[in-house]
């Protein structure tokens, strides 16, 4: 089983902001169990806290910007973008500024100060979200689209595609997290030179230069206007009649832009607050439709907070009947457990097949049969049991004794034919043989039945 992951140690970084032109300081600090990204306004009183979550963005022109209680915080995706990357669930950011330096408009420099500050497996398990239909969204105006399809792994394709003569089509791809560092973090943002005047206008790209981005100079402007634009930008005067890009260093790759918006996809998606197991398929992206998928995604999880297992019926189960019969002291007719398809520290999930020849449903409505509640809240104690009995040496020797039933929810009726998905994880580590747990009982992908347990563990065999 996946365990989440934060920093080994705390790193700090400092360099200009690129809308406000202020020199910044930020510092990425490790964070406990479940924090998930959050940002620290030190810079303010009371040193206020967004979470970095895709409901709380509020703007997504040339970055994206996210916002609580009147306190906003821009130009995050790169950075989250290198967190995710490495996997690190859980970061408490500290920044003196409304936005996060801009370094040299990539994921580089986060990517390396994470590599040397090392990344640590922490006890909880990571929690997936784990994308088991398509997911699209389109604007009809811009031509742009995000579809996010299911996968076992996460990977990212992103084409690209401008009205211009030096940047037309280009496409990069992701195929696994570990390519991030070497292959696409180090790859600059990049603007038109026919935007620059409008985001200047805006009192946008304050500390903007040659430096942090690329300059692509596609469409011919009169001699005065792109002198008067190199100046404001303290560049040098160039040749009206020579296109192409204009940076103090080469492309790193000759897609150097495609690599950059697959950066921007990553960071923005972060924001859903899990590890995605899906693949993407962009085209044409930006920060709002990016935005729009992500809050689409957070929207789901909202709705279905805990997801279903996924089942794949010719894997072998972790655990046959004929193991459970040696571990659990239920027989005929109150075994409800037929077999363990995952086990690790925290978390277990069993499977219960519903036949109509279950003897319940004689007495159980046989003229319209529903198994009973009662026995749904068993079937998850006794898996709950099997994960107690998983912490010890010689569970042969152990028996689980459940003390408390909390928090009973029956949400829909399970009947013949139905295949129940128990689900349950602890909610702290166990002490002096007592266990609390919280269960969910599925069917498909339908939530059926909820509980909290505390039990007892007892050598006494």
């Amino acid at each position: 089983m996946q365990k989440q992951k934060t920093l080994a140690k705390s790193f700090s970084l400092e360099g200009k902001g690129l809308h406000t032109g202020l020199d910044i300081h930020i510092t990425f600090n490790p964070a406990p169990e479940n924090h998930g990204y959050k940002i620290k306004r030190i810079d303010l009183e009371d040193t206020p806290v967004i979470d970095a979550l895709a409901e709380n963005v509020i703007g997504t022109q040339r970055g994206t910007v996210i916002s609580k209680n009147g306190i906003q915080i821009s130009t995050i995706e790169h950075a989250m973008a290198a967190l995710y990357a490495f996997e690190i669930d859980n970061c408490l950011i500290e920044v003196d500024a409304p936005e996060f330096p801009i370094l040299d408009g990539s994921s580089f420099y986060f990517t390396q100060s994470i590599k040397e500050s090392g990344v640590i497996e922490q006890n909880a398990p990571k929690d997936y979200y784990i994308v088991k239909q398509k997911i699209e969204v389109k604007d009809e105006e811009t031509g742009s689209s995000l579809i996010i399809v299911p996968d076992d792994n996460f990977s990212v394709h992103t084409l690209i595609s401008f009205d211009s003569p030096v940047l037309s089509n280009q496409f990069a791809t992701l195929n696994d997290l570990s390519e991030f560092a070497d292959q696409i973090s180090s790859s600059r943002t990049f603007v038109f030179v026919r935007e620059v005047e409008m985001l200047l206008k805006n009192n946008l790209i304050k500390g903007g230069d040659l430096d942090n981005a690329i300059v692509i100079y596609d469409k011919k402007i009169a001699q005065e206007d792109l002198n008067a634009l190199a100046d404001k930008m303290n560049i040098p005067h160039k040749n009206i009649n020579e296109l192409g890009y204009i940076n103090n260093k080469p492309l790193v790759y000759d897609n150097e832009p495609a690599r950059h918006k697959l950066i921007d996809v990553i960071g923005d998606l972060a924001l859903i607050g899990k590890p995605i197991k899906g693949r993407i398929i962009a085209t044409r992206p930006g920060h709002k439709i990016n935005n729009q998928l992500a809050k689409l995604i957070r929207k789901d999880i909202k709705l279905n907070e805990i997801q279903a297992p996924v089942y794949n019926p010719n894997t072998p189960p972790v655990m046959d009947i004929n193991r459970i019969k040696d571990l659990l002291p239920h027989r005929y007719p109150f075994l409800l457990v037929d077999k363990i398809i995952e086990l690790g520290g925290e978390r277990i999930v069993g499977v219960k097949n519903v036949t109509v020849n279950e003897p319940f449903f004689q007495g159980h409505f046989p003229q319209e049969p529903v198994m009973p509640g009662v026995l749904l809240v068993e079937a998850m104690a006794q898996t709950g049991g099997l994960l107690v009995l998983n912490s010890v040496d010689e569970p042969e020797r152990y028996s689980t004794y459940f003390m408390k039933i909390d928090g009973v929810k029956f949400r829909q009726m399970v009947v013949p034919g139905d295949t129940l998905f128990f689900r349950l994880e602890l909610l702290a580590p166990i002490r002096r043989g007592i266990s609390s747990m919280k269960g969910h009982v599925f069917v498909g992908e339908k939530l059926v039945c909820e509980a909290e347990f505390m039990a007892q563990i007892v050598k006494n065999k």
